[in-house]
């Protein structure tokens, strides 16, 4: 069967090795993705893997003197794929390492569809521990450097000022740092961005709420 395939040039064995290849190491790296529910999953990570594999062979067999002409623009035209994966939410940028993983899993496909194999295995390889070790650091982190928004609101000339309240910030165990203030009608609005532990915000914001000059609080 190989041989008949072969001879009528439809595809190599080696060939159908590289999509069977790329096939199993986009995959691993789609399963995690999918696994974490993230918009780009199992069936998105192998279809951008194979594409890749497809086009650099393909950029190989029809330009021989120019192998790059084809495999060259998978990097810019991958840029556009992820470019739709990321998106803000509030004051948040989501979707940047799922564009980052799309961009590598074309990479990974490109290696095996020039034949760099050991190179493709050791990137996934390596790609993986990252998204398996990296999220407990990210929550340990988390648990120590808790990054909140708060907005206070008093009216002007009741007892203190804002600033005395990046002292109680302080106090808490808080790192504050002054965003934006206003003073309308008589109205004084003041924000911060806090980082701490969960609990020294916990004792912050109950501390604020015994608070009677403060007439809204978000947290």
């Amino acid at each position: 069967m190989n041989e008949i395939i072969d001879q009528n040039h439809f595809i190599t064995q080696s060939e159908i090795n590289k999509f069977l290849l790329a096939t199993l190491l986009c995959g691993i790296i789609g399963a995690e993705r999918e696994y974490r529910s993230k918009s780009a999953g199992l069936k998105t990570m192998m279809m951008i893997g194979l594409g890749a594999t497809l086009f650099t062979i393909l950029s190989i067999k029809i330009g021989p003197t120019s192998q790059d002409r084809i495999a060259s623009n998978i990097v810019t035209g991958i840029g556009f794929l992820g470019a739709g994966v990321i998106f803000k939410e509030e004051n948040r940028v989501k979707g940047l390492t799922t564009a980052c993983i799309i961009w590598i899993v074309a990479a990974i496909g490109m290696a095996v569809g020039s034949g760099y194999y050991e190179q493709a295995i050791g990137v996934t390889a390596v790609v993986m521990l990252a998204l398996i070790i990296f999220p407990f650091l990210e929550e340990i982190g988390d648990r120590r450097f808790t990054k909140r928004i708060y907005r206070i609101v008093k009216k002007q000339h009741t007892h203190g000022d804002l600033e005395s309240y990046e002292e109680v910030f302080r106090e808490s165990k808080l790192k504050p740092q002054r965003g934006k203030h206003q003073l309308v009608n008589n109205i004084i609005t003041g924000n911060w961005t806090a980082t701490g532990t969960p609990q020294n915000h916990q004792k912050f914001v109950e501390r604020m709420l015994k608070d009677e000059d403060i007439i809204e609080f978000d947290f």
